[in-house]
């Protein structure tokens, strides 16, 4: 990969880390300030749903800081774009869509059909032994 677009990733990963991490932070604010009561239980219901689905987005959002950061890792050590299974380059096209990727998308669907092959060898009445 040339440098120009190891330099491209490197600033689009950094810049979108530097995102999450600042929403996280307003969400530690906003909810450490949350302390309404509530009269009617389904409004009191309503906010601890709204409550929960941000910190379930945010969880995900604190697994992908930490992909973004392999990522990161992967360009300083030389990797970074390089199919961990077949060892081919992974095409600008896929790194662009998904940075984190560490899989070209041949090998990715290949993957994906294995995993939905042993899902469905897992279920009794679908199972491929009979």
């Amino acid at each position: 990969m040339k440098p120009q677009e190891l330099k491209y990733f490197k600033k689009m990963l950094n810049e979108r880390i530097d995102e999450l991490i600042k929403g996280a932070g307003r969400t530690v604010s906003e909810m450490a300030g949350e302390e309404e009561v509530f009269a009617d239980p389904n409004d009191r219901a309503s906010q601890e749903s709204e409550r929960n689905l941000e910190l379930r987005i945010r969880e995900r959002e604190r697994k992908l800081i930490f992909k973004m950061r392999e990522a990161l890792q992967r360009i300083d050590d030389g990797t970074f774009g390089i199919c961990e299974e077949c060892e081919e380059p992974i095409s600008l096209q896929r790194l662009k869509a998904r940075p984190v990727t560490t899989f070209c998308i041949e090998c990715k669907t290949r993957e994906e059909q294995r995993q939905k092959m042993r899902g469905l060898a897992s279920i009794p009445s679908l199972s491929f032994a009979e």
